[in-house]
C-alpha cells in the first residue's frame, strides 16, 4: 500500500515552463498583495528557471539570491527589479476596480 510519504512532493516550479505561466503565477501573488506570498512566488519562479542562472543574470551570488527569497528575506526594491528582469518579467500597474469612483 502506498503512503502519502511515497508520493512525489508538489512543486509549482515544475509547472512554470513558459514566460506566460511564470508571469501569470507572479501576477496572482502580486494581486493578493501579501509580501511573504510575493517573495515565495518570486522564489518559485526563480527555481523554475534555475537559481544559479537567475542569480548570475541579476548580478547576485546564488547564496544571496536564496537568502533574499527565503522565508526571512527582505530584499531591497532595486534587487526585486533586477530579479524580475533576470527572470524575463516586468512589473506593471493596473487600477484597482472602483478606485477614484470608477465603475468596474
Amino acid at each position: 500500500m502506498t503512503s502519502i510519504k511515497d508520493l512525489p512532493r508538489f512543486d509549482a516550479a515544475d509547472y512554470l515552463g513558459s514566460a506566460e505561466a511564470r508571469a501569470d503565477y507572479l501576477a496572482l501573488a502580486l494581486e493578493e498583495g501579501d509580501a511573504a506570498e510575493i517573495r515565495r512566488a518570486l522564489n518559485t519562479v526563480a527555481r523554475s528557471l534555475g537559481m544559479a542562472a537567475v542569480a548570475e543574470e541579476a548580478g547576485l551570488g546564488r547564496e544571496s539570491l536564496t537568502k533574499a527569497l527565503g522565508d526571512n528575506g527582505n530584499s531591497e526594491f532595486s534587487t526585486i527589479l533586477k530579479l524580475m528582469k533576470a527572470m524575463g518579467l516586468k512589473l506593471s500597474a493596473l487600477p484597482i476596480k472602483g478606485a477614484d469612483g470608477e465603475e468596474g
